[in-house]
């Protein structure tokens, strides 16, 4: 029974352990940054501020309605409301009203406010589209680096195997006489250096998976970790294409282009505002109002006269409209206006700077692509050449016809061409899909 129980405890943390250290696919890493990502969040917000906004753009054109109810009571000389003659007693009265307000007129303001409404919930959603995007190519960025790390790691240590086993042949070739022993104090230094270096590697892992856990912002750091994916260099004809063509492409869906042109766009829209300040303003209104006095009494029969009688005995309405024509504010208005202009050319300059900006990247990111396709082509003849080289001195060195210090250094030389194989991979890999992204694919590995 205890046996059965041990087993049982033992199956359970062995499947705690195993949900706690998950690994997180990249298409996981970017759905869980978008959901849960600060900055996000408040351009949501932002979002649905910018909808409240055209929520009280639309209630500009619809009518006000306002009631007021009042009730006092009065002791000494009073002016009773329902007769407008003083009296000496103690009055108890009440009054009621509701007005309605409508604007007829207002140099199309109204008109242009809910216009504006409308494109700054767009350009809200021009913005938080960006940051995702952004987004997007960080995560992707961050976990292309924990891979990098993580095969440079698995290089290091194949190669501080293969030190090992050299290790042990030196030893052997030591104890017979074969080579100095100073042959074998040389690989014991080469296989210290590994050593370090793998233990440099998993520091780069781990900084690597942190830097990736606070991008997504999770906090367990330790059970953090992601898939043991392996990516090779995609196919893409992205190259096939001139900058200027992926430019153009870029030009007709890139939120950040859009963002720019909605702010002109909002901009416009200020100013069409502004002008309308200098324009006459007509509304009109209507108001029913009565009231009560404890004091009202019937003039035939000096009784009282009920509550809800006077009610609809004191009743009046009113109607009318209102004519505001703006003839001097300070200058107010005027200078409004050119602000509003001035707004309208630095809304201007600001998309011609995000074009140019974005053109400035596009071409830099195809640079980066052609270097980092020659960078990765020519590590590989590299570390090719280095194993030939390697495979040479480690005849020469097995036969005793190279001392253990060259035989390192050949060995070093294949252990850096295979670390930057490793880079150039990776970096080769994400200047694709940075370019292919530029011109509107979405970002996939697989």
């Amino acid at each position: 029974m205890r046996f059965r129980i041990s087993i049982l405890l033992f199956l359970l943390t062995i499947g705690t352990l195993t949900a706690q250290m998950r690994k997180w696919t990249l298409e996981e890493c970017v759905t869980y940054a978008v959901d849960n990502n600060i900055t996000i969040e408040q351009f949501e917000l932002d979002l649905e501020n910018a909808r409240i906004d055209k929520s009280d753009a639309l209630g500009n054109f619809l009518p006000s309605l306002n009631s007021q109810m009042n009730t006092s009571g009065s002791t000494g000389l009073i002016l009773d409301p329902t007769t407008n003659g003083f009296v000496s007693a103690t009055i108890f009265s009440a009054s009621a009203s509701a007005t309605s307000g409508l604007t007829l007129f207002d140099g199309l303001r109204n008109v242009h406010r809910m216009n504006r409404a409308k494109l700054n919930e767009l350009s809200n959603q021009y913005r938080l589209y960006d940051l995702v995007d952004d987004i997007r190519l960080n995560v992707a960025n961050s976990y292309l680096s924990i891979l990098s790390n993580k095969e440079t790691l698995k290089v290091a240590e194949a190669q501080y195997a293969v030190t090992l086993q050299d290790l042990k042949r030196t030893k052997e070739l030591v104890e017979s006489g074969v080579v100095p022993r100073g042959d074998l104090l040389e690989v014991e230094a080469t296989a210290a250096t590994q050593e370090q270096t793998i233990i440099n590697n998993q520091n780069l892992v781990l900084l690597s998976r942190i830097a990736l856990a606070q991008l997504l912002q999770i906090t367990d750091y330790e059970n953090f970790d992601i898939a043991d994916e392996e990516f090779n260099v995609p196919p893409s004809d992205i190259l096939k294409y001139s900058p200027k063509v992926i430019f153009d492409k870029a030009l007709t869906f890139r939120n950040d282009i859009k963002f720019s042109e909605s702010g002109v766009a909002l901009a416009e829209k200020d100013l069409q505002i502004a002008k309308g300040a200098v324009y006459p303003t007509i509304g009109a209104f209507f108001n029913y109002n009565t009231r009560y006095s404890d004091q009202t009494r019937d003039p035939f029969t000096g009784e009282k006269i009920a509550f809800k009688d006077q009610l609809w005995i004191n009743d009046g309405i009113s109607y009318g409209a209102q004519l505001t024509i703006p003839i001097f504010n300070g200058f107010s208005a005027r200078n409004n206006i050119r602000r509003s202009q001035i707004n309208v050319e630095q809304a201007k300059l600001q998309l011609e700077q995000t074009k140019l900006d974005l053109e400035t990247t596009i071409n830099q990111a195809y640079v980066d692509v052609q270097n980092s396709a020659k960078a990765y082509e020519a590590s590989q003849k590299t570390l090719e050449a280095r194993r030939l080289a390697y495979d040479y001195s480690k005849d020469r060195f097995d036969v005793g016809l190279m001392n253990a210090f060259d035989f390192s250094q050949a060995q070093s030389r294949v252990d850096n061409a295979e670390a930057e194989v490793v880079r150039n991979k990776y970096n080769y890999i994400f200047r694709i899909k940075v370019l292919e992204f530029f011109y509107g694919l979405p970002i996939v590995l697989n």
